[in-house]
């Protein structure tokens, strides 16, 4: 991917980022970030030990997914989460981030990147909204997942967090992920501090 980046638009936005999260850094704003991701019954499979003799048997399941919209602090220290089953669509991302945006005590700029729903006509036409709300969109540079920090909150919940009980069926996986949102920055942290981008 780091070949499709365009340099000068890569560095610019990293400027940019780097300057928002001083700014956060200092209290003057918040900093979220979004992403949508799907969590199916279909495990993922870690590296893991287990005792002698003691199998670790999760079935395979086909079928159904549950999709997420996620709008994480920057600091890794709050998350807010919409899901449902089935495709996530312009109109759902947009009504979560309304939602989002009737809660806000002070300036937050939102991070996204540059999938498509992210760019739908209907999207677009909220923005305007959203900023007289004190809610700003920040767009990543094109072929950059790596600055998106809620990609991270994906990994560790789909290869540490998740417990192998939770792949029973699609309600026991929503009760598994909803125990980690409502404890994400207490129970379950992700330590951004010692990088700026």
């Amino acid at each position: 991917l780091k070949s499709q980046q365009d340099p000068v638009v890569y560095a610019d936005k990293v400027e940019c980022l780097i300057e928002m999260q001083d700014l956060e850094d200092k209290g003057y704003i918040d900093l979220y970030y979004g992403d949508e991701s799907g969590f199916s019954l279909n495990c993922v499979i870690p590296y893991c030990w287990q005792f002698k003799d003691e199998p670790v048997l999760i079935l395979p399941q086909r079928g159904k997914t549950l999709n997420a919209f996620g709008l994480m602090r920057s600091t890794g220290d709050a998350v807010k989460m919409s899901t449902k089953e089935g495709t996530i669509n312009a109109a759902f991302v947009i009504e979560s981030i309304h939602n989002f945006a009737n809660s806000l005590t002070k300036v937050t700029v939102l991070i996204l990147d540059n999938a498509r729903i992210h760019h739908a006509k209907l999207f677009q036409s909220f923005i305007r909204i959203w900023e007289d709300k004190g809610l700003y969109i920040f767009y990543l540079p094109a072929y950059s997942p790596h600055l998106n920090r809620i990609e991270r909150l994906w990994k560790e919940s789909k290869y540490r967090w998740i417990p192998p009980s939770a792949y029973v069926d699609l309600t026991t996986l929503g009760q598994a992920l909803d125990g980690i949102w409502t404890k994400f920055g207490t129970e379950y942290k992700i330590n951004f501090s010692a990088s700026k981008g």
